[in-house]
């Protein structure tokens, strides 16, 4: 039997649980920048001075000063989850350009779940930096009666993020995978880097958006 998960076909089943293609391609992809993380740690620390070690630097501040212009002030924990989305959402996109990858992105699963995170940070955030009360009093603002507008506001953006995240990557590896089997290898690699180049905005626009949803729901108890 051809199961399938989101379009996603099942390799195995490990007892209950199925595991899908896309399910292997983000724990190898997550796998690989976790050992990436440990060995740029391990550079900052030992060598500073090393290129590699630039290169942390400049991811990091390049983060923290978006957060910083977005939300006003600098925020460790945006800038982590922000930095940590772009990058697991770029490395997907250049694992998709990989023959015979499928990427993790162009699986709406994955956008979903990305766009969860999202989702459930906003309030956390929120909460942590208002307060309970505080937090929940903005969806009252500036009329009670604009409450549910408020609701339905968070969970369409939601929305939108894995959509326009999943349609993106999905639209730009198909066309990739027509001209290659049309073409052949060579004449559709402009497009595959364009298709890359795509890929990377993306994640820039996701982490971006993140940052803004977040940013407002700590701003909210100060309005």
């Amino acid at each position: 039997m051809h199961l399938r998960i989101f379009g996603d076909p099942v390799v195995f089943q490990i007892g209950p649980i199925p595991i899908t293609e896309t399910m292997i391609t983000s724990t190898v992809v997550s796998m690989v920048l976790l050992v990436l993380a440990v060995v740029l740690v391990n550079s900052v620390r030992t060598r500073p001075d090393h290129w590699i070690s630039v290169i942390a630097f400049l991811v990091v501040e390049t983060f923290d000063n978006m957060v910083k212009d977005i939300i006003g002030r600098r925020h460790a924990v945006v800038a982590t989850l922000s930095a940590s989305m772009f990058l697991f959402i770029a490395a997907c996109n250049l694992a998709g350009q990989l023959p015979g990858v499928h990427p993790a992105t162009g699986s709406l699963a994955t956008t979903s779940a990305l766009a969860a995170v999202v989702f459930l940070s906003v309030p956390i955030a929120g909460i942590q930096t208002n307060g309970l009360w505080n937090y929940i009093k903005h969806y009252f603002r500036p009329n009670p009666l604009l409450m549910p507008l408020h609701v339905i506001s968070e969970l369409s953006r939601t929305l939108a993020l894995a959509v326009r995240l999943f349609g993106n990557v999905m639209s730009g590896h198909l066309v990739v995978g027509l001209l290659v089997a049309l073409a052949g290898f060579l004449v559709p690699t402009p497009i595959m880097a364009l298709d890359l180049l795509i890929g990377l905005l993306q994640a820039y626009i996701f982490a971006i958006l993140s940052i803004v949803y977040i940013g407002a729901a700590i701003s909210a108890g100060t309005e």
